[in-house]
């Protein structure tokens, strides 16, 4: 008998995989009939984005309500638990790889993307190097993929103390901010 947790939501299940097809489908370059449906897009990248912010939204929301306040530090541990173990193991994995296969003028490149990737950097590291994601001399970045990852993290550095700041000044009006920046955010992009 398994165990389903009551806050389990299968259906953030359902989109992380149509997520995780759609990046798959991005990289392979599925073709149908001379139409490529994921070419230039990232709609998978986009969709973890969103189901990234309705969690952290909701987690913050929910303590917020339950407990009246928010430990910034649960929520940063909670976070540096989960992403920094795997990244970490990524990387020390992959650098007697890139030792013996990338040139040695392009380990430079490589160790400073890693201490870009672990200050959650990355995504500005990459452009404003001026690489191009999909170009060929992005096949040589094994890190270029952190870029969402960074984007992600600077999320959770900066969106929980701008929703403690609408939540305790502007608590009536919290849903009519949060579209209205949802909105700004989706013409800005």
């Amino acid at each position: 008998m398994q165990i389903i947790p009551r806050n389990y939501r299968p259906e953030i299940d359902g989109l992380r995989f149509v997520a995780v097809i759609s990046v798959i489908l991005y990289h392979a370059q599925i073709t149908i009939f001379e139409f490529q449906p994921f070419k230039g897009g990232f709609i998978g990248v986009d969709i973890f984005f969103v189901i990234s912010g309705y969690l952290i939204t909701s987690i913050i929301l929910k303590e917020l309500l339950e407990k009246g306040s928010f430990s910034f530090n649960n929520f940063y541990k909670r976070r540096i638990r989960r992403i920094l173990p795997v990244l970490i193991f990524v990387m020390l994995v992959s650098i007697p790889f890139s030792w013996i296969y990338i040139y040695p003028i392009d380990l430079v490149g490589y160790s400073k993307s890693i201490l870009y990737s672990l200050g959650f950097g990355s995504n500005y590291y990459f452009h404003y190097s001026g690489l191009e994601y999909g170009s060929p001399e992005s096949l040589l970045k094994p890190f270029l993929h952190t870029w969402s990852l960074s984007v992600e993290e600077q999320y959770y550095i900066l969106f929980p103390f701008f929703l403690l700041v609408i939540f305790k000044y502007f608590r009536k009006h919290i849903i009519f901010i949060l579209v209205i920046g949802f909105l700004i955010s989706l013409f800005a992009s």
